[in-house]
This record gives C-alpha cells, structure tokens and sequence, in this order.
C-alpha cells in the first residue's frame, strides 16, 4: 500500500510543470537606475554621468566651461582656437598697416589753421579780421565705396595696389563778430572730380546747401530755410566759391583736407584693429 503511494506520488512530481517565476522588470534608459552597472559587473572605462557626482539629472543641466572648443581665462570671456588665429591674423595685419602708413602725425594745413580732433571728428579752426571760420568733418564713411570695386578691375597682376583715399563731406561755418547769425556752407567732393587732372580753375570741391544758424547753438534748426545749390544760378554760386576762397576754403585747401582726413581715417583704423586684438585677446 505505501509503496504504491510512493509510486503515484513520483509520477506526479515528474509530469508537473516547473514553478512560475514573476517576469523580470527592464529598466527603461532613461531611468537613472539603467545608467548603474549590474552588481558585479567589471568598472567601465570611463566615468559615467551619474558616477561624476550629483545624480544625472545635476550632470546634464550643469554647463560644462569650455563646452564650445575653447578654454576661458580670468576675463570669464570663451577663448577658442578660431579666436586665437583672429589675434593672430590682427597682429599681422596691424603690422602692414604701420608699414604703409605716411603719417606718424596728422599733417598740418597751411593759412593759420588750427586743428582740434575728437575721436573720429576734426575741426580746422581759423580767425581773420573780426571773422571766425571753422571747417568740421567726421571720417567715418569717408572713404567711396567704389574705390575697391575699381581697383580690383583695373588692377594688373604685377601693378601695385592704389592708396585709399578719405574725401569727407565738410561744413563750413562764418561767424562775424556783430552778428547772431552764423553762414553754414555744406560742402562735398564729387567722385568725378576726386584724382582726376583737369582744368586749371575747376574747383575739387562743390558747395551743396547753404544756410543761416544761430550763432552759439550746436543744433540747428530744420525750420530754417536751406538753399539747395542744384537749382542755383551760376552766378551767385560763382560768387559763393569766391567768398570761401577770399576765407582760405579753396583748392589748396581741399586738398590738404583729404591728405589730413586720409591720415585721420588710417590712423584710427589702425587703433580699431588694436583695440578688437585686445578684445579678442581679452586683455
């Protein structure tokens, strides 16, 4: 009887199936668990984010210094290899620029001018019987935008590059010392009259409007009237040219302007060039 118990009972135990063990849960890759390794498990070769400390979700919004390609230094400013070959190629280029430059100083204009220079800005000053003439100009924009375009087409291969040329528009301003009203002369140079020989008496210079201003305020009022020269008889234009030369404002004049506005402009590039080095540089 107990042995065919025993018999009924080994049966069964072989012919029922093994035991049911719960599914094992994957760990999904964005879970922080997923980034540990398996207990175990050989270390990896590199430091993963969470092991750099602070959990991984510290990790990733932490902003890595340098992250761009470059290093940064005491200034806080990014510093990278682009940046280094730019103060590179501005030193390079600060260098040739000195080479050519004329003028170590800015030239002087001859007839008793007196000259007063404010950053990009210069005015010539000049007194003459009871009268005070000053001629004002900026360099910013001075120098023609077509320049550049003309000299590469007509430039031969072995032909040596032309200088830049600074022809600022100038305002020329007549104070009389009995009177409140100041006499403003806008003046230009035309492109086609700029580096070309002519005639004898054409003027490198032309007036374009004329105005009266209070004397003593620096701005000018729009309600006054302004007399456009395109419009203008010749005769009284003629006579306009005449006043400024009688004053010291003439081809002479001119052309020294552009020589000292040339030698502005070059020498204030060649500070722009120093000060972006310096700023690239972070110095």
């Amino acid at each position: 009887m107990l042995l065919a118990r025993a018999l009924r009972a080994a049966a069964a135990a072989a012919l029922r199936p093994p035991p049911r063990h719960p599914p094992r849960r994957l760990l999904s890759s964005s879970s922080p668990r997923a980034l540990l390794p398996p207990p175990g498990a050989a270390p990896p070769l590199a430091r993963s984010l969470w092991q750099l400390g602070g959990g991984w979700r510290t990790a990733l919004l932490r902003p890595r210094r340098g992250s761009a390609g470059g290093v940064s230094c005491g200034c806080g400013g990014l510093h990278t290899e682009g940046d280094k070959a730019f103060a590179q190629f501005l030193t390079d280029e600060i260098k040739e620029e000195k080479k050519i430059q004329k003028h170590k100083s800015l030239p002087k204009v001859s007839g008793g001018w007196e000259l007063e220079v404010h950053g990009t800005e210069a005015k010539l000053v000049r007194k003459i019987a009871g009268e005070k003439i000053t001629v004002t100009f900026n360099i910013n924009n001075s120098i023609p935008p077509s320049a550049e375009d003309e000299t590469q087409e007509e430039q031969k291969p072995d032909e040596q590059e032309p200088d830049l040329t600074s022809t600022p528009n100038f305002v020329v301003e007549v104070i009389k010392d009995d009177t409140k009203q100041t006499l403003v002369l806008d003046c230009h140079y035309p492109e086609d009259e700029v580096g070309h020989e002519g005639e004898e008496e054409s003027d490198i210079f032309t007036i374009r409007e004329v105005s009266f201003q209070p004397t003593g305020e620096s701005d000018w009022k729009d309600t006054n009237y302004t007399l456009n020269t395109d419009s203008l008889d010749w005769a009284l234009y003629d006579h306009l040219m005449d006043f400024l030369a009688d004053r010291g404002v003439d081809n002479t004049f001119a052309d020294e302007l552009i020589e000292l506005s040339t030698a502005l402009e070059h020498q204030e590039y060649i500070k722009f060039l120093e000060d972006l080095k310096s700023f690239v540089k972070c110095q």
